[in-house]
């Protein structure tokens, strides 16, 4: 086959296909018989309609997916012999002037382009550390004990205090009128937690069970609620109950409780430990992979096919969609999302994709068998039967690809670090979990 392939634009190009006459004709003759064994039309019995009829009515849909799939497969065998990678899907055109006996087509298409990845060691990364500190494993242990504290009731002569849950009917009004979600009965909050707006926090602190309390409230002016955002409040509070949480003991029991083998404090404290590693490691390798993709954007050339651009605006808009419908918003599927809202970002994800393809093309940076088998026995391990989690990796091809797009993105990143200028940054426990 002689292909002739003509350059409109840096990655755009254009093939001319053409396709005997006689050859569809044939095909859609062939198909309309096929269906004319099992078409149903009044008057007929099923495979006596005749092909007039069969004609007339799936004659023009026949000729369409006949043209569809004859010019796709010319298509193809064309843009083979002549090498190149196609970037998204053509736009064919039927072209005027072809041959007697011939149909033609214009196929214009976006090609993959040449990356050049430039100097990695020109590229500056900052690389995070922290470390697990024993201040850590004691916030992550008093964690775990609120998980499994109790409350009991205080007397009615003691007031509320820090760490106490109480159960109160509140009423907030806005110039003497209630306002949306300003109203509860026998609602419950722990005071100090941050569960409320630290001004009724304080307001309701001292309170003892029966005490009533009328008290001013600014909301400040980015709450979620837009009707009283930037307003100011006035609310009636009558305590129901005070309650005083008793928080578990550091001890053996504790440490049976939460399912630690041996049993003891210290087996407590190292379980706790190697939890707060692994999740650290994770986070830092989060962090650091980051870094290395901004760096590797920095330092590529490439021209970014609009094609791959517009797909991935769509499946953006569609990932929007579904995250509306799971939220419950009416009419998700058809609300208007505009599309240039995720033009720059669809973007970057293009580039950075075709970079880090690259890279891993040529340095030979692919998961290797061993990697994803360890990555997996690490995921597992925070579970409590680490065996059945392994297993549910294992056995389905779309998880096991997510996880080999995490250990070739840890590839690449252990790649750039190795060459770049890195500089090191050592990032608090507290600052580390919080991002």
């Amino acid at each position: 086959m002689s292909v002739h392939v003509e350059t409109l634009d840096k990655l755009e190009r254009r093939i001319t296909l053409s396709l005997p006459a006689a050859t569809i004709a044939s095909e859609v003759e062939s198909r309309l018989r096929r269906l004319s064994r099992t078409v149903k039309a009044a008057g007929f019995r099923p495979g006596k309609v005749p092909m007039s009829v069969v004609s007339q009515r799936y004659g023009y849909s026949v000729q369409s997916e006949v043209l569809n799939d004859k010019v796709g497969q010319v298509f193809n065998d064309a843009v083979n012999e002549a090498k190149l990678r196609v970037a998204g899907n053509p736009r064919i055109t039927e072209k005027a002037g072809a041959p007697e006996g011939e149909v033609a087509f214009d196929a214009t298409f976006e090609v993959y382009p040449e990356v050049k990845l430039g100097d990695l060691s020109t590229a500056e990364v900052e690389r995070v550390t922290t470390e697990v500190t024993d201040d850590a494993v004691d916030k992550t242990i008093e964690i775990l004990r609120k998980q499994r504290r109790t409350f009991q009731q205080r007397p009615a002569a003691e007031g509320a205090t820090e760490g106490d849950r109480v159960t109160i009917d509140f009423l907030g009004t806005v110039d003497g009128v209630a306002f949306d979600g300003g109203k509860a009965d026998a609602f419950q909050f722990v005071i100090g937690e941050g569960q409320m707006l630290e001004q009724f926090d304080k307001s309701v602190r001292g309170m003892r069970t029966g005490d009533s309390k009328t008290f001013p409230l600014q909301f400040p002016a980015d709450y979620q609620g837009k009707e009283v955002a930037g307003k100011e409040a006035d609310f009636v509070v009558t305590v129901k109950k005070v309650e005083a949480q008793h928080l578990p003991p550091v001890d053996e029991s504790l440490a049976k409780a939460l399912g630690i083998g041996g049993g003891t404090v210290e087996a407590l404290r190292a379980d706790v430990r190697k939890n707060l590693d692994r999740e650290v490691k994770f986070r830092v390798q989060s962090r650091n992979k980051a870094s290395v993709m901004e760096a590797l954007v920095k330092v590529a050339e490439l021209e970014v096919p609009k094609a791959l651009v517009a797909g991935e605006v769509e499946r953006m808009v569609a990932q929007m969609r579904g995250d509306l419908k799971k939220r419950g918003v009416k009419d998700a599927e058809t609300a208007p999302i505009p599309p240039e809202m995720f033009q720059d970002q669809a973007e970057r994800r293009v580039r950075l994709g075709l970079v880090v393809a690259e890279l891993v093309r040529s340095q030979n940076l692919q998961a290797k068998p061993e990697q994803l088998q360890a990555h997996i026995e690490e995921l597992s391990q925070s579970y409590e039967k680490p065996g059945e989690v392994m297993r549910w990796y294992l056995s389905d091809r779309n998880r096991m690809a997510e996880v080999e797009a995490v250990v070739v993105e840890n590839n690449v990143a252990a790649h750039v670090l190795a060459q770049a200028k890195a500089t090191d940054k050592a990032v608090p426990f507290e600052e580390l979990m919080a991002g």
